[in-house]
């Protein structure tokens, strides 16, 4: 597991004015503190980035093992034609270990370790959902 924070805090300001014009500097400002709407606003695309990152590594490492040639950007995987049944396979492969824990049950366990004096609501009930059925499924990636 790799530790990962994120802090918005509020930046510094400074006007600046030099012979040419009049201009304001921000600087990121770690002594000030967090801006909390930020900081709520970014985390959740940040932790779905994350997580659609770390899958695409594992498939990346799994492509390599199996000597198919793979590229990437963002969430879309490209490989040869001859290898997309089987980077189909290891894409749908990685996502089912990957999610075959409750990732939501470890981000609060983490947030409580790190936050021992902070309070976290439950977590919603987990669905019906078996992570096993993107093995079927035609439109799983794109």
């Amino acid at each position: 597991a790799v530790v990962s924070t994120q802090s918005t805090g509020k930046d510094k300001r400074y006007h600046v004015t030099t012979p040419i014009q009049d201009i304001n500097v921000k600087f990121p400002a770690p002594e000030m503190p967090v801006n909390k709407r930020k900081q709520s606003s970014a985390f959740p695309p940040n932790f779905v980035h994350s997580q659609d990152s770390t899958h695409m590594l594992m498939t990346a490492i799994e492509c390599y093992h199996a000597g198919i040639p793979f590229a990437a950007v963002h969430d879309s995987f490209w490989t040869l034609p001859n290898h997309v049944d089987e980077m189909n396979r290891i894409l749908r492969q990685q996502f089912i270990l990957m999610y075959s824990v409750d990732v939501l049950k470890q981000l609060k366990e983490s947030f409580e370790a790190y936050n021992p004096d902070l309070q976290f609501t439950d977590l919603p009930d987990s669905g019906l959902l078996d992570i096993n059925c993107v093995k079927d499924s035609p439109y799983f990636f794109a």
